[in-house]
């Protein structure tokens, strides 16, 4: 009952003010329209962008008369009159850097300059859409300040801010309209495969810090907001083609496609309407890295690819040849079995691991990718004012990679996203919910492990390898040749990749949510989503005043084949409220401060609060200087899967167990002991669970001591609590300005502390035995342990820091260079914590660079622009629970040249991505980036 008071005290308070309409068109000084120009109340929050044509209608409750501001990015600030209701303006604005200028919503929910922003922030704008030289806009932000892509497929690009990012970056969050983009089951953004079409982008803006004072949970180290844009503001009929190829090395030279619509109609001034659907087609960038793994560690030793080299290879991007085992153990078990005629042959057979023949992991999917996004909306306008009601559904579905503990094939995935949102100037209520299916995905590790046991079981293969190598032997052989041998007839009745044989095993792999003889997992989740603001600027005005909160329920899906619920949804809620006070200060009010706290409670931790105080000094006689301070504190809340994964990686490689208290009993599986374990007495197979992971288990790093010395006395038992929230304290400081009216200057710095930092550890758990007593080291010592990776928090203080700097100026007439560096660097003691991964993946330097000018060429019937980006990142570590290496210096550049015909309404551009460029790496096990060109045709209403 209060909710819906609460609602109804909202909608009592956005019709009892008056409005104000003012209309109008914002032109450049050739007379062509200026589309997504800011349009804002002098004095007020009230403000709206201009449509593609320039033209656009403000509301507000200010009563004439009252002045309007109007800016746009290259162009001079101008501000105009309203003397009465229903004026109508015209505006034309002149040639200027004015970046910094540019209106933003998302530092402190409430429109404000970039130039005035408490906290750092990066903004896309329309023009800055328009011009970039990507093949899509959302793949223009990496050449934003802050941002690194971390790439996993050639349409799945995981944004890194600030570090500590893999490609499932639980730490950044992405809202599409205000609703979270991240995968219920996955608590991660899959790119912008259900984001919004660069035709109804109306901007863009980047939060890189800790923002959980205002958006909650996971806006830890950055949040991503994309807006759309309004069927009031922007009308008709839109369309864009691109086509092009890519180019790699693996994959060699294939066609991109990619196409979108858009239908938007104002109907009445209560009623417009929206429509978007795009597709995009193309060739994976394949992943073909054959070095061999350790422990996740990739031995860049060239020499030791292949199983001529390596007995137990492990090749990074080759599946299937996980299984493995010792050899003399083999014979062991065939002698015990009775299948030797002399049971001293197995004193031939040395203790050596040996792993099985695998299959690479192009020949394990189609390689092919498909993205079709759809999204419709309805927008309803009761009053003559700005209250809106917005009905929208969002649609994505496809094919893609995604990179996790291992390689998984997304084939078929479907995401929707259903929301009614109520909004006015001064507040919204909004309530979403968002359903997933994975479809026919299926994990490309499993797969290769179960077509090779569809046509050999691996005791099969192994028993008949041990059997060859002693005739070998016994034949006078040497051991080099008696395993090429031994493995020959082992492999022998092999399902060649693309045969007919293969091709069908393989279905029935990806078809199977059985992981022990298939591939393919189940994930049906959901998240429930509901969030209110409220902004007290019309009742109190001696400093602006907001307040909201959020409520949120995951519903788990996966039928057993991702968490533990194989005996139905698993279902746990959170929540949030927030404050906000934003007060200005001094003479010409040059003195900002921004305070905010939050508290926030999920169901299974305990509550906590996050402050944020922020303060801002303009200087100058134009307050065109402005200094900031800020302190800022985020959290995020474990995962699903921190909590309730259950997921057997594998019997040669790992489980990974989550940590809520009812999950480690509700995880179980069954493990062989090893024939020595039998014969001393120990049972033949025991079951595991998740308490034995956390509770009785040896740290890794102990049992390799052991191993080198053979002293008991080194084994250590693996101390780690259940996982907990982790928090970071973010301190910044910063200077924006505008110097002589043509050079932007953006520079921050900023030093993070993190607390409980969320870490993935492994542990060895011993089959049998007790940690600490003589029984479990002979379990150490025969091989009898279960790896097990589990998620707790490090002790360890972690510290990261860095500095940003952006500079832009207009160097010749309308030319515009820019340029941005970036330092980045984390610190902690790993003697507090040796297991401790710190997975920064992030250069310790990048620089970027741009020059371009849109219009080199520019009259009532032609235009000509152009653009070109640089990107420069040194060598840094990869560290991911698939895998750990580094990635090398990279240097990028991209192009791309632009022609307009207004008359026509339509644009034609022609870029080229990575050009002169070899392919190059952003993810240990991901496919290398090659090149890619385009051309592309734009036609607006």
């Amino acid at each position: 009952m209060k909710v819906y008071l609460f609602i109804l005290t909202l909608l009592f308070c956005g019709v009892v003010h008056a409005q104000t309409t003012v209309t109008g068109s914002v032109t450049d000084n050739t007379g062509q329209p200026v589309p997504g120009a800011n349009v804002k109340v002098v004095g007020d929050s009230a403000g709206t962008v201009t449509d593609d044509t320039g033209k656009f209608t403000l509301n507000t409750s200010a009563t004439p008369p009252f002045s309007i501001e109007i800016s746009s990015v290259g162009y001079g600030t101008k501000t105009a009159q309203v003397q009465s209701n229903n004026q109508m303006v015209s505006v034309s604005l002149t040639d200027q850097e004015n970046k910094l200028d540019e209106i933003v919503v998302s530092a402190s929910r409430t429109p404000e300059r970039v130039l005035e922003s408490p906290v750092t922030i990066e903004r896309m704008s329309q023009q800055a859409i328009k011009a970039t030289t990507a093949a899509s806009y959302y793949d223009g932000l990496e050449n934003l300040k802050e941002v690194h892509f971390n790439t996993s497929s050639l349409s799945f690009k995981s944004i890194n801010t600030r570090g500590f990012s893999t490609v499932a970056n639980t730490r950044f969050m992405q809202l599409v309209d205000g609703m979270d983009n991240s995968s219920p089951a996955l608590n991660f953004v899959l790119g912008n495969l259900i984001g919004i079409s660069e035709l109804d982008v109306a901007n863009v803006e980047l939060l890189p810090g800790a923002s959980s004072a205002l958006y909650g949970a996971n806006a830890f180290n950055g949040i991503l907001f994309m807006n759309s844009k309004s069927p009031f503001l922007s009308e008709g009929i839109s369309t864009y083609v691109k086509y092009g190829q890519t180019t790699q090395d693996v994959a060699g030279t294939n066609d991109y496609w990619d196409v979108g619509i858009r239908a938007a109609k104002k109907f009445t001034r209560h009623f417009a309407a929206k429509a978007n659907f795009t597709f995009l087609k193309a060739t994976e960038w394949i992943a073909a890295d054959t070095r061999n793994v350790e422990n996740s560690n990739i031995i860049d030793n060239p020499d030791a690819i292949g199983h001529a080299a390596n007995l137990d290879y492990d090749g990074l991007n080759i599946y299937g040849d996980e299984a493995k085992t010792n050899l003399k153990g083999v014979g062991q078990t065939l002698a015990a079995m009775g299948l030797l005629p002399n049971p001293d042959l197995v004193n031939l057979l040395p203790s050596v691991d040996v792993s099985r023949t695998g299959y690479a992991e192009k020949d394990m999917s189609d390689n092919k990718i498909q993205n079709l996004k759809a999204d419709f909306s309805l927008h309803f306008k009761p009053w003559d004012n700005d209250f809106e009601i917005i009905l929208q559904s969002k649609i994505g579905t496809g094919n893609t990679i995604y990179q996790g503990a291992n390689r998984y094939y997304l084939k078929n995935f479907y995401m929707n996203q259903n929301k009614i949102e109520l909004k006015k100037d001064n507040f919204f209520v909004r309530f979403y919910m968002t359903d997933e299916d994975a479809g026919d995905s299926y994990d490309m590790r499993f797969a290769g492990l179960a077509v090779n046991n569809m046509w050999k079981s691996n005791n099969t293969w192994f028993g008949e390898y041990a059997g060859a190598y002693i005739q070998s032997t016994l034949a006078g052989q040497t051991p080099a040749v008696s395993h090429m041998i031994a493995r020959s007839v082992a492999d022998t009745g092999r399902f060649l990749p693309g045969s007919p044989e293969f091709k069908q095993a393989l279905a029935a792999a990806s078809d199977d949510p059985n992981l022990q003889t298939g591939s393919k997992f189940i994930d049906q989740s959901q998240l429930w989503h509901g969030d209110a603001n409220y902004n007290f600027k019309n009742e109190i005005k001696f400093a602006e005043i907001q307040v909201g909160g959020s409520w949120r329920q995951y519903i788990m899906d996966s039928q057993g084949t991702i968490f533990t619920d194989f005996d139905g949804p698993l279902k746990y809620e959170e929540y949030g409220a927030y404050a906000q006070l934003v007060k200005k200060f001094m003479a010409e009010e040059r003195l900002k401060l921004t305070a905010s706290v939050r508290y926030d409670k999920s169901q299974n931790f305990d509550g906590f609060f996050s402050p944020r105080v922020a303060l801002g000094y303009a200087a100058g006689s134009n307050k065109q200087h402005n200094f900031r301070l800020s302190y800022q504190t985020g959290f995020r809340n474990p995962t699903t899967q921190d909590q309730y994964i259950g997921l057997d990686l594998g019997p040669t490689v790992y489980a990974l167990i989550g940590s809520a208290p009812d999950n480690l009993s509700r995880y179980t599986e069954v493990r062989q002991v090893s024939q020595a374990g039998i014969d001393a007495g120990q049972p033949t197979e025991v079951t595991l669970d998740g308490n034995l992971a956390y509770n009785n288990s040896y740290s890794v790093q102990s049992v390799r001591e052991f191993r080198n010395s053979g002293d008991a006395s080194v084994l250590r038992k693996a101390n780690f609590d259940l996982v907990k929230p982790e928090r970071v304290q973010a301190f910044e400081v910063g200077y924006r300005s505008v110097i002589n009216n043509d050079l932007s200057v953006d520079i921050s710095g900023y030093y993070n502390i993190y607390n409980d930092f969320l870490n993935q550890v492994r542990v060895l758990t011993p089959l049998y035995g007790t940690v600490g007593t003589q029984t479990g080291a002979e379990a150490v010592s025969r091989g009898d342990l279960r790896t097990f990776q589990i998620y707790t928090n490090t002790g360890a203080t972690v510290t990261s820091f860095g500095i940003g700097i952006g500079l832009s100026k207009k160097i010749y007439r309308n030319f515009e260079l820019g340029v941005n560096y970036n330092h980045a660097q984390f610190e902690f003691d790993e003697t507090e914590d040796p297991d401790f991964i710190p997975g920064f993946n992030t250069p310790e330097h990048r620089f970027k660079a741009m020059l371009g000018n849109d219009s080199v060429v520019k009259t009532a019937k032609f235009q000509l622009g152009f653009n070109t980006n640089v990107r420069w990142s040194d060598e840094y570590l990869w560290q991911s629970t698939f895998a750990e290496g580094m990635i090398p210096e990279v240097t990028v550049f991209d192009a791309q040249i632009t022609m307009g015909f207004p008359t026509l309404k339509s644009v034609l551009k022609v870029g080229g991505n990575n050009l002169f460029g070899e392919d190059y790496l952003q993810v240990v096990g991901a496919g290398r980036i090659g090149q890619q060109w385009f051309v592309g045709l734009t036609i607006n209403p």
